[in-house]
């Protein structure tokens, strides 16, 4: 939304105490949840891909040509990372496998990540994507797990990458606290 010159408003949510107002507008509950009119937008990538089609920034190029592989990255991401994600970020509800393994489920999809990042700078290629931006969030909680290992593994593109989104000025002024 801020990269396409789109106005809105952001609500903080305690998901512990979700306001009526949120349930009444997207009954599911969860975050984020983009209201325009009567459309509602209750997925991330939803919001992202309705963003960049209606951007006031007639300069971007998000969206890559290579749908099929956009889809297949993002699914990953969204499915068995993110839950592998959970199981070694909460890994003590996940006994059946130690923190270890659980990392070692998540580095499946980060040498993906690492392997992309041989030859270009971004997932796609020369310039950052949708792709970048709906996985950056994913590897950054991953990192912050233990962020010592990471700094000493073998994920040199990865830490890159990641260090280059963080380090954006897109990055700076979504973070910023009003």
């Amino acid at each position: 939304l801020v990269e396409s010159n789109i106005e809105f408003d952001i609500y903080e949510i305690s998901l512990r105490s979700k306001p009526r107002e949120m349930l009444l507008i997207s009954p599911k509950g969860t975050v984020p949840v983009l209201r325009l009119g009567k459309l509602v937008l209750d997925e991330s990538l939803e919001i992202m891909k309705w963003a960049y089609e209606n951007s006031n920034n007639h300069s971007l190029s998000m969206m890559p040509k290579d749908t099929l592989i956009v889809d297949e990255l993002i699914s990953l991401n969204d499915g068995q990372f993110k839950e592998s994600l959970d199981c070694y970020k909460y890994y003590e509800r996940f006994p059946e496998k130690s923190k270890l393994e659980h990392r070692e489920h998540c580095c499946l999809f980060i040498d993906i990540l690492e392997q992309r990042l041989e030859k270009m700078p971004f997932l796609m290629g020369d310039k950052r994507t949708i792709v970048d931006i709906s996985i950056f969030p994913f590897i950054r909680q991953f990192v912050g797990i233990d962020q010592d290992w990471f700094g000493k593994s073998k994920y040199t593109r990865v830490r890159k990458w990641l260090a280059t989104l963080i380090d954006s000025e897109l990055y700076k002024k979504i973070m910023e606290k009003p």
